[in-house]
């Protein structure tokens, strides 16, 4: 099957790399003739240092890049079984793509979008066929990133979906189904790791080092929030945050916060511009954290109590299945364990008292208890 790629960013870059290393043909397609430059000298540096590794044989990193076609032109994507678009998150702007790819594709192409939080409704909603419309959200960079998430439309037709799970799934790729909802698995339960670290900030109960530690060393999560929030930038971050925010009919679990804001505002986008939470620059000193144990407790507990519960809501919402929600977490954002399996561990009433006194202290809906935590207290069940 010939796979079309449709912006030549990083996403779509990554995504055609791992579609070519696994024998298809792939035409990428951007109107930027400088992005498709740079992705095809990506292409190379990268595969050659696979090379070097001895991950890819002599000329096999030849043979993968004679694959790739870079364009300019969207007639290029004529005869793609699949074309999968990585452009802008703005709506309007993909609405206007899957037009165009509906009336460039055969009738049997599977159309997908690489979107990490817009609706899949919403764009197959541009369609004539919006059932061979779904989600293929992949997780950057994606040839390292294991987790794939799949997310049907409603309209989306279930043999199709079924297809391109096979396919990714043969990519080697770790798949999960997904329900159309704001978010998704990953970009939804994730929400705390931020909004929480950030609020336990703002309040003065630590400073970001200290948080970062809390998370990191006793907690084993790879970065902690604030590092993780100035590697992604704080363009993409609090953009999905707001995006969710909305999504969710100004739900106050996913409030947006005014550092990241402000952050934003001032153009301090994290490492990409040399400063967010940290600064980069060079000759500038890192803050050390407070290393007090009982308080890096008390924040590990309050963000992963939080994590837990929108875990839970997620599995009450039928937005994906338990096993297929740890997995996520695990796979696409590298949590130490699944959110699940550690409530389990840690005890659900655990959890649920936690989040009760988080809730009377505060009388805020964001410290809500999820109702199926509280049902499984009461019947003292476990999630696995």
């Amino acid at each position: 099957m010939k796979i079309g790629i449709v912006g030549a960013g990083a996403m779509g870059s990554g995504i055609a790399q791992v579609a070519a290393q696994n024998g298809h043909q792939v035409v990428i397609v951007d109107n930027h003739r400088a992005a498709l430059e740079k992705s095809k000298a990506g292409h190379q540096k990268i595969l050659a240092r696979l090379v070097e590794k001895g991950k890819l044989t002599e000329g096999e990193d030849q043979t993968i890049l004679q694959r790739l076609k870079y364009e300019t032109e969207m007639g290029n994507l004529q005869g793609c079984g699949m074309v999968i678009e990585a452009i802008v998150e703005r709506l309007d702007t993909k609405q206007t793509l899957f037009k165009q790819l509906e009336d460039l594709c055969g009738d049997d192409a599977i159309l997908a979008s690489n979107t990490s939080s817009l609706s899949i409704a919403s764009i197959a909603s541009a369609c004539q066929k919006p059932e061979r419309v779904l989600g293929i959200h992949f997780f950057n960079p994606a040839p390292l990133m294991p987790l794939v998430e799949i997310i049907p439309a409603i309209t989306s037709d279930s043999e199709i979906v079924n297809q391109a799970k096979a396919l990714i799934d043969a990519w080697g790729k770790v798949t999960v189904l997904a329900k159309d909802t704001p978010g998704f698995i990953v970009n939804r339960v994730a929400r705390p790791f931020y909004g929480e670290a950030v609020r336990i900030y703002e309040e003065g109960m630590a400073d970001i080092a200290t948080i970062d530690w809390a998370l990191t060393e006793l907690g084993g999560f790879r970065m902690g929030p604030f590092t993780l929030m100035d590697f992604i930038g704080h363009d993409v971050n609090y953009a999905v945050t707001e995006s969710v925010f909305t999504a969710f009919f100004y739900d106050p679990r996913y409030k947006p916060n005014f550092s990241q804001k402000r952050l934003v505002e001032a153009g301090l986008l994290g490492r990409k511009t040399g400063r967010g939470f940290y600064d980069y620059r060079e000759g500038a000193s890192k803050p050390q954290p407070h290393k007090d144990e009982a308080l890096g407790q008390a924040i590990l507990e309050r963000i992963l109590v939080m994590l837990i519960n929108e875990a839970a809501d997620a599995l009450h919402l039928g937005i994906a299945s338990a096993k297929d929600i740890d997995l996520a977490m695990t796979k696409g954002v590298n949590y130490p364990k699944g959110l699940l399996a550690w409530a389990d561990e840690l005890g659900l009433d655990f959890v649920l008292n936690r989040l009760d006194a988080l809730y009377n202290d505060y009388r805020e809906d964001r410290y809500r208890a999820s109702v199926l935590l509280r049902r499984m207290v009461a019947a003292n069940k476990k999630f696995f």
